[in-house]
């Protein structure tokens, strides 16, 4: 009966089938490994999404650890019973991730003692992960995964910049990447330097590309994708330089010749590289 009840716990908190991997800034190499994680689990071979989770959670992964618990707790409930999933998922949450958390509050029960014997020995190997594919873009279904989960009026100001940044000759995965950057998808942002909207225009910005009103989403998002599509042509199309633009200014990546030296901006580039993946914008699809 005890795991009957747990059971449907898990299954009412988060199902235990293969889901669409979570649209993260985690680097791209191990991103990578999760959606093949993805594909085989999906094809019902879970051995082999355990070692591909397992492969990118031991070079730091929090969400190949959160799906390898889930793997423990489900489909490979039988090999390693509940206790590895158990203590996966609960060092998941320490360090931070969410739906962890979510899911370990379902539990309601002790961890096992000695936490580290019940973690999978793949986590202590080397096995190196495959270099990054630099001219893969985030897939379309993982960002349509990540859409369908935000707040409802996010969804509204997502699907927006879905709708324009065609038309502005800009892929849209490389626009929803700025604005969940910038804003977050919210339109009342305010930045202590006076960045506005959903795409953080600075007044100067703003007023360069014909925004009357940068609180107004649609004028916001017209404004900022006119300026990204203004700096893709400037860089040829490199996404750091641009990044590095619409963060710092293009006078200041064309000082450096490159992404400029600040803490902030090279984080700034680091996350939208991490977001679109490929080093080079894809042509819009109309």
């Amino acid at each position: 009966m005890r795991l009957f009840v747990l059971a449907a716990l898990l299954a009412t908190a988060l199902p235990l089938h293969a889901e669409v991997p979570a649209w993260t800034d985690e680097p791209t190499q191990l991103v990578r490994l999760i959606e093949r994680a993805h594909r085989a689990q999906a094809a019902g071979n879970h051995l082999v999404a355990a070692r591909l989770h397992c492969t990118a959670a031991a070079h730091g992964s929090l969400e190949a650890q959160f799906q390898l618990a889930r793997l423990y707790l489900g489909p490979l409930r039988a090999r390693r019973g509940h206790d590895t999933g158990h203590v996966l998922l609960a060092l998941a949450a320490q360090r931070g991730h969410a739906r962890a958390g979510t899911l370990l509050s379902t539990l309601r029960r002790p961890l096992p003692g000695d936490t580290d014997a019940y973690l999978p020995p793949c986590l202590f190997t080397s096995v190196a992960p495959p270099p990054a594919d630099a001219g893969a873009v985030v897939p379309h279904e993982v960002v349509e995964h990540y859409i369908a989960g935000l707040p409802r009026n996010h969804r509204a100001h997502a699907r927006l910049v879905q709708r324009l940044a065609p038309r502005f000759d800009v892929d849209a995965r490389l626009a929803l990447a700025i604005v969940r950057a910038e804003s977050n998808f919210n339109p009342d942002a305010r930045s202590p330097r006076n960045a506005m909207g959903l795409m953080q225009l600075i007044p100067d910005t703003a007023e360069r590309f014909g925004v009357r009103d940068p609180f107004d989403p649609e004028q916001n998002v017209r404004g900022g994708l006119a300026y990204l599509k203004w700096l893709i042509a400037r860089y040829d199309g490199d996404i750091a330089r641009v990044a590095g633009a619409y963060n710092a200014g293009e006078g200041t990546v064309d000082r450096y010749g490159g992404v400029p030296p600040y803490a902030e901006t090279e984080e700034y580039v680091r996350r939208i590289l991490a977001f679109y993946r490929a080093r080079l914008h894809l042509p819009a699809e109309r």
